[in-house]
């Protein structure tokens, strides 16, 4: 006697299991449907997939149901901050008059049977795995207790990968980069000297002084720029270096000053202090909230990128504030966070990119800066 209510179970177990032990889909929770599992992956082809088991019994039902699904998928659109969409509605019971047709947005498929879903003109054309898709042959209690099992396992590990990640971390370079700030500000007008001596001067870096990139980050005119800097570094230090470890912290940290200090030399700006590289940070941050938009829901949207606008809508506003700094540190930060990655989010291509945008970044403003008349 068969254990499963019907073969439309054991289709849609089947297929979940699949899709989330091999092409790496997490289940999404919607309100207000019925017999429907929805799936999501943001970095695969089918951003989006439905498993829909209602009975489809006219064209217009069908059509309704493809609005049901334009609906949905704008709604998690506008949480992921993703530009499209692409779904793939599988659909499980459907009248044989239906006309079957795809859309823009949606690529409609009909599985009567595992056999179809095994097909090259079905679902194996889409995801090839599917071919070698072990069928029942056996007992169906085990066989749907093997599956539950398989996908409660990708999900425990999915879970413990997010909580590595996202879990309170000590904070080390944040905290001594703050101090060194601070003991530099001191220091800096206990010996006025070192401003002339380690100040961005765009004159003499051209003239071989390199190290002023650099040091020109750890000097600050007055307390109100050294509070308000030292602020936004603590705040978004403790996030980036607990979300992406020390050492891509400090990379991130300094190359997003060097290439706020080359963007400010190519304007022949004189400059001091670090929010060149906390810009950068911001830049990380935003690279690293559009990789886990679903974990951070409407956050990007509605405080990281606001956060990034105000203060470069500031630098525009008010005289006295580099705001070419501030740009060039924010798109290193983005590209270096690109090619250095994030946990469970290392795509090679990605990094491969990332790398190369980095390269060619800071390469063109050495270009501009120190050979380019």
């Amino acid at each position: 006697m068969s254990t499963l209510a019907n073969k439309k179970d054991e289709i849609i177990m089947r297929l979940v299991h699949y899709f989330v032990t091999e092409e790496n889909y997490q289940p999404i929770i919607v309100n207000g449907v019925k017999n429907e599992i929805w799936l999501e992956n943001l970095d695969a082809p089918y951003k989006v997939i439905r498993i829909n088991s209602n009975y489809i019994h006219n064209d217009d039902q069908f059509k309704f149901d493809n609005f049901k699904i334009k609906n949905i998928t704008k709604q998690i659109r506008k949480k992921t901050f993703s530009f499209n969409l692409k779904t793939l509605n599988i659909l499980l019971d459907l009248n044989e008059d239906v006309k079957v047709t795809n859309n823009k947005s949606i690529d409609n498929f009909k599985v009567d049977s595992l056999k179809d879903v095994r097909k090259d003109d079905g679902l194996a054309g889409l995801f090839p795995k599917l071919k070698t898709m072990t069928l029942s042959t056996g007992d169906e209690f085990e066989t749907m207790i093997n599956l539950t099992t398989d996908i409660s396992e990708k999900n425990l590990k999915d879970n413990e990968e997010y909580e590595k990640i996202f879990k309170p971390k000590k904070i080390i370079v944040t905290n001594a980069l703050v101090v060194i700030n601070v003991i530099m500000f001191f220091a800096s007008f206990m010996y006025p000297k070192m401003f002339e001596y380690l100040v961005l001067d765009p004159s003499l870096v051209k003239y071989g002084e390199y190290y002023r990139l650099f040091t020109s980050m750890f000097l600050h005119g007055n307390i109100i720029h050294l509070a308000s800097n030292m602020y936004a570094l603590y705040i978004l230090g403790n996030q980036i270096e607990s979300f992406l470890g020390k050492y891509k912290f400090l990379i991130i940290y300094f190359f997003s000053g060097m290439t706020a200090s080359l963007l400010s030399c190519l304007a022949s700006f004189s400059s001091l202090g670090a929010s060149g590289a906390i810009f950068g940070l911001l830049g990380a941050l935003l690279y690293f909230g559009y990789n886990f938009r679903l974990y951070f829901g409407n956050v990007i949207l509605r405080q990281i990128i606001p956060v990034v606008l105000f203060n470069l809508l500031i630098g525009f506003t008010f005289s006295g504030i580099n705001n070419l700094a501030h740009i060039g540190g924010l798109i290193g930060g983005l590209f270096i966070t690109m090619g250095l990655g994030v946990s469970s989010k290392n795509e090679k291509q990605g990094r491969v990119n990332g790398y190369i945008g980095s390269v060619v970044y800071a390469l063109f403003l050495m270009y501009l800066v120190f050979i380019a008349k």
